[in-house]
């Protein structure tokens, strides 16, 4: 299986930048994928986590960040339980420094090329929504 749904892209810039990751064999959400990527900026690390601004936020989003696992599983239930337990840990780190009273959560789990996700590493989007009047709602595929 590859490691990224291509058909599953947004923008051309995101289609470009999985075509490179894929040819190089990269899994953009592995730690060292993750911390060596020349545009991705990793916000926060717990023991088991990686919290980290999505690169191509969804429209109508004030806030779209990624929480990704070290570990390398395309389901949040085959994570190991240290790492379900520091989900936790890390949510609340988000749900603190940005001082939310609301938002919402967005996990896609196994083959990405039904799910609509673009990563064949399980990552969870914490989305907020943009209040201003003109804003589109948030929209989130969970299917290709």
């Amino acid at each position: 299986m590859s490691l990224y749904c291509l058909d599953n892209h947004r923008t051309p810039e995101q289609l470009e930048e999985m075509r490179r990751l894929e040819a190089a064999g990269i899994c953009l959400f592995c730690p060292d994928g993750l911390r060596s990527h020349p545009t991705q900026r990793i916000i926060r690390e717990t023991a088991h986590w990686h919290i980290t601004p999505n690169a191509y936020p969804y429209k109508g989003t004030a806030v779209h960040l990624l929480l990704v696992p070290h570990e390398h599983v395309t389901d949040l239930a085959d994570l190991s339980e240290p790492a379900r337990l520091d989900f936790f840990q890390a949510l609340q780190w988000v749900r603190n420094e940005y001082d939310l009273t609301y938002y919402g959560l967005g996990i896609r789990n196994g083959d990405c090329r039904y799910t609509g996700g673009t990563i064949a590493h399980v990552h969870v989007h914490l989305l907020v929504g943009d209040t201003t009047p003109d804003s589109p709602p948030v929209r989130f595929r969970f299917s290709s």
